[in-house]
């Protein structure tokens, strides 16, 4: 569930964690019957050490980001509205996937200690600053600090293990690091949860802490591991980009739509005057196109030369598996959100009070004293009408309470008529109506893939790539619909936690077959340079899901009161990548080279 975009010289760039599963299986493979495996080198478990540190702290914060951004202030949030939300959410990470081709030119450069701790002196202030800063443009610009820090470090650990590792361990290299990832995304929220329950500011502080803790082993003991030079150089970065994307032509058309939908969501603009300035621009740049077909002169300049694409079916691979990306990462940007506004877990808190009471206290924690001082002003505001009883309930979401509608009218007409006092209520309402921390019900499907990853890898290590890719995708779909239906029953808690389950899996089965895939689309010759390039779906996806999620929160969830609607919507795009991916197959009877 972790996710990873770097670049080594035996690893394909932006792989993401649950693709563990293919590094772990070939070790489980390669490895049997071979008793010659090389021993690793200080510098690979160093890198593992490190990579779960980061992991802790990136995860740490971001499974929880989207409580932080749209809660009040008085909760210790920023309460920025679903749209800055969704741009933050979907600009910082895209960018965060696409630096790595940039900062992993620069490890090779100048070496990967000094990328490590230049990393760590991005991050560590970063992460600390994230929790001083209320604007949002100040917020924007913190958070993006920490993004360069990543860019910087992800490349570089994984070019680390990489280097670590040859023929006889590699296999086995990355199923470890794969391994480390995940723990460290695992536990990184556990934490967090818990700290939050103090503070907001414990969150960034532990995250802080956990990037300062690499700079012991980084100063200390990390030596870069040995690298031979390959028999032929490598293109320069701007070819090799046209060889397999497009040329400059394509990027005059592509780049300005993108950075219209980026800030689209921080504008006044309408659906249809976005949709008719990038109509223009399209048509704009057809007209230059024919324009230069018609003059029939040779392209003495970029701009006035035929828009090429690269590998046409690796782009429209990677253009489809963008919707695979947009749809997975909902679990983190949305589901937190929908759990604390729809879902009602009591069912679960019940459970969990029967078995292990004690655990409440960590799992379903409410602080009775911001809850009791909040309360008079709810009982005021009820009693001359300035909010109804949804903006109530809403705001009570917040402390982690959900009261039915008749017991939060009687309880606020009887401290508004001084029949209870503000302490005793928020006391009863503590202990009958506390609901579960979301961080904590999406953090099992951490726990689910930590279990089951190799299992279910080696049970599809032989099945084909993109039928094994299909079938995933359309399980995620149906995870997506199960959350939605998780917030019409009673029993929401154990509903949304299955949900949850059957996403995981979904991920489990296509993550990994995502990058095989590539395989049976690239030439042979250029595979390891096409796999470098994977990351460039994930990218987009990360931008589009946060756009999406921010754009169908605030419509379907939160004017609407219709949140099924946007589950609906997230699950279609699910189908129709599927469908989409199926279509790609039939189109191009790619040459099949799984390497299961």
């Amino acid at each position: 569930m972790s996710m990873v975009t770097s670049e080594s010289t035996s690893a394909p760039s932006g792989q993401h964690p649950a693709a563990r599963s293919d590094a772990m299986v070939s070790a489980l493979v390669a490895t049997k019957g071979k008793a010659g495996r090389s021993a690793f080198p200080a510098a690979f478990y160093l890198a593992n050490g490190m990579e779960i540190f980061e992991r802790l702290a990136w995860y740490g914060f971001f499974t929880l980001s989207s409580l932080y951004l749209t809660s009040p202030l008085s909760q210790g949030g920023l309460a920025f509205t679903e749209q800055q939300r969704g741009f933050v959410q979907g600009m910082i990470p895209f960018l965060l996937y696409l630096l790595p081709v940039l900062t992993g030119a620069m490890a090779d450069q100048y070496g990967y200690r000094r990328m490590f701790l230049l990393s760590f002196m991005l991050m560590a202030p970063g992460y600390y600053l994230l929790g001083q800063v209320q604007d949002f443009w100040a917020f924007f610009a913190v958070f993006l600090l920490v993004a360069l820090g990543a860019a910087c470090f992800k490349p570089v650990v994984v070019g680390t293990v990489g280097r670590s590792t040859d023929d006889s361990n590699r296999g086995l290299g990355f199923g470890i690091f794969y391994t480390m990832v995940n723990i460290g995304g695992f536990i990184g929220p556990l934490v967090a949860g818990y700290v939050r329950a103090i503070s907001w500011d414990w969150v960034f502080i532990m995250s802080a802490f956990w990037i300062s803790l690499n700079f012991i082993p980084a100063l200390c003991w990390y030596q870069e591991p040995k690298v031979h030079k390959p028999a032929r150089p490598d293109l320069p970065l701007l070819q090799e980009i046209q060889l397999v994307l497009g040329n400059g032509r394509l990027a005059l058309l592509v780049v300005p739509l993108l950075l219209l939908l980026m800030f689209s969501s921080l504008t006044a603009l309408s659906f249809w005057q976005i949709a008719a300035v990038a109509g223009l621009w399209i048509t704009l740049n057809a007209l230059w196109s024919l324009l230069l077909a018609a003059g029939n002169s040779k392209a003495t300049r970029w701009y006035s030369s035929p828009m090429k694409i690269g590998n046409k079916a690796f782009v429209c691979y990677l253009l489809i598996l963008t919707g695979f990306w947009t749809i997975y990462n909902q679990l983190f940007i949305t589901v937190p959100l929908f759990i604390r506004d729809f879902v009602d877990t009591r069912d679960l808190v019940l459970s969990i009070a029967r078995f292990a009471p004690s655990w409440l206290d960590y799992l379903a924690v409410v602080d009775i004293t911001q809850l009791s001082q909040l309360l008079p002003e709810l009982a005021d505001a009820y009693q001359q009408q300035s909010q109804n009883l949804l903006q109530i309930s809403q705001t009570l979401y917040h402390y982690k309470v959900r009261v039915p509608a008749d017991e939060l009218v009687a309880g606020l007409q009887a401290l508004a008529q001084h029949q209870t006092d503000a302490l005793s209520l928020a006391t009863a309402w503590q202990q009958q109506h506390r609901q579960l921390n979301p961080e904590y019900i999406v953090n099992l499907g951490f726990a689910l893939i930590v279990l089951l990853q190799i299992v279910i890898s080696l049970f599809i290590q032989r099945l084909p790539a993109l039928a094994v890719l299909v079938v995933g995708t359309l399980v995620l779909s149906g995870g997506l619909f199960c959350f939605g239906v998780s917030g019409l029953l009673p029993i929401g808690g154990f509903a949304i936690t299955g949900a949850v389950l059957l996403f995981s899996l979904g991920e489990m089965l296509a993550s990994p077959k995502s990058q095989e895939y590539v395989a049976a689309i690239a030439p042979g010759h250029q595979t390891a340079m096409y796999m470098g390039y994977y990351f460039v779906a994930m990218a987009l996806g990360y931008l589009f899901a946060g756009l999406l999620s921010g754009w169908a929160y605030q419509l379907f969830a939160v004017e609407q009161q219709q949140p099924m609607l946007m589950w609906v919507f997230f699950a279609s795009l699910g189908l129709l990548t599927s469908m989409f991916l199926m279509w790609l197959h039939l189109s191009l009877k790619p040459q099949q080279k799984t390497r299961c």
